[in-house]
């Protein structure tokens, strides 16, 4: 294995392609509750833990299609998933154990945004 000449520190924004600035951005702020940074038409930076998530219609065709996934940890997964029901966010399924280590069992339940963009709530929970 050869040793890279970059030391990257952290992830510090993720950019998700979106179709209405305003609406998405509406939808984290007031669904996830992510502060806003920064926002004009075409673009709105928000802040989720100190990584930024930058939500952009697609300048050029490389950059418009569907998002990443990304997975949003919450306290209680359970309580998260049904306060989001209620107002109305579409899950695909039901929160389910993905996996287990370091004596914790990872949870995860996958929902839609505005724009159809799968994303998922994570918790993890002590075994035992």
């Amino acid at each position: 294995m050869s040793e890279s000449t970059v030391s990257v520190r952290r992830i510090a924004q993720i950019s998700i392609r979106v179709t209405d600035v305003e609406r998405s951005a509406a939808f984290y702020q007031r669904k996830l509750g992510l502060p806003l940074l920064y926002s004009q038409s075409n673009m709105a930076l928000l802040d989720c833990g100190g990584i930024r998530l930058l939500l952009g219609i697609a300048e050029t065709p490389e950059f418009d299609h569907p998002s990443s996934t990304v997975y949003f940890q919450v306290e209680d997964l359970d309580d998260a998933c049904r306060k989001l029901t209620a107002e109305g966010v579409e899950f695909r399924g039901k929160p389910h154990k993905v996996a287990e280590f370091g004596g914790m069992a990872v949870w995860m339940a996958f929902f839609y945004d505005p724009d159809r963009n799968v994303h998922a709530l994570t918790s993890e929970v002590p075994i035992g």
